[in-house]
């Protein structure tokens, strides 16, 4: 737990990761701050049935998504320091936020904002998109030998953005994850070769991980261009690298035919 020098009046913030998806990916702890929750100011990505879990508290819905018009960061740190002030003393505000509060969602300007403001404070991590498209895709992203680094890395940067060319991508290690590149997956696939990948480099393109929904693609870096017609508009992780390529047919075969537990003690 985050701790600052509080206001005697003041309540508490917990910072939540909700998950990528659906409500059940949330932690257990994630899900105990809820149902303790006077208020929540939500995400626009996170499923609308963790209501459920906090009915007693007052939603404010403060979405953020890229390219869209959205609640300004400066308002939703506002917003939070003026909410936990009207809690009171032992009451919670929970900021829920999409996958995990550290992995690209904007915690360090927020975490800043409360100890500015002397409100005691605790973050409580989640799921992030990349490690629910790996489970789900069964292509875990480090690999005994060939896969000993992941980088996470956001293909659209604030200062990049007021830029002529706002795509950002490198080579930083044997798999890298790049999020919010959606939108520009050919310009992608040349930003990658140009930064030392080769063309023939393993990608997989999820989008919405975690979610019914949930789509996924293979290609390699050269041909990462034709997913952007099948993912379009929708919040998307891109893995290239040893973490891509597909386990082999023998390791599925394994994974899918695993026998029925027979009971404690039985026999094999």
């Amino acid at each position: 737990m985050t701790m600052a020098h509080t206001h005697s009046a003041a309540g508490r913030v917990a910072f939540v990761g909700a998950g990528p998806g659906q409500a059940d990916l949330i932690t257990l702890r994630g899900a105990q701050r809820l149902a303790e929750a006077r208020v929540v100011l939500v995400d626009a990505l996170v499923d609308p049935a963790l209501r459920e879990m906090a009915p007693q508290a007052r939603w404010l819905h403060v979405g953020k998504r890229g390219y869209t018009d959205s609640a300004t960061q400066q308002a939703i740190n506002a917003l939070l320091v003026r909410c936990a002030r009207e809690t009171g003393s032992g009451g919670l505000v929970v900021r829920l936020k999409g996958g995990d509060p550290s992995i690209f969602g904007r915690l360090e300007e927020e975490l800043q904002a409360m100890a500015e403001a002397g409100i005691e404070c605790e973050v409580v991590p989640g799921v992030t998109a990349a490690l629910a498209a790996a489970a789900s895709a069964q292509r875990p992203l480090t690999r005994r030998g060939e896969g000993r680094s992941v980088s996470f890395a956001t293909a659209m940067t604030a200062t990049a953005c007021d830029s002529d060319d706002p795509l950002q991508a490198g080579r930083h290690a044997d798999t890298e994850v790049l999020y919010m590149a959606g939108k520009q997956l050919g310009a992608l696939a040349r930003k990658l070769i140009a930064a030392g990948w080769s063309p023939q480099t393993p990608a997989c393109v999820t989008s919405r991980a975690g979610w019914p929904d949930e789509l996924r693609s293979d290609h390699d870096v050269a041909t990462l261009g034709r997913a952007s017609m099948l993912h379009a508009g929708r919040p998307t992780v891109v893995v290239i690298g040893a973490g891509a390529r597909p386990m082999s047919t023998a390791a599925q075969a394994i994974n899918t035919d695993i026998p029925e537990p027979q009971g404690l003690g039985a026999r094999t």
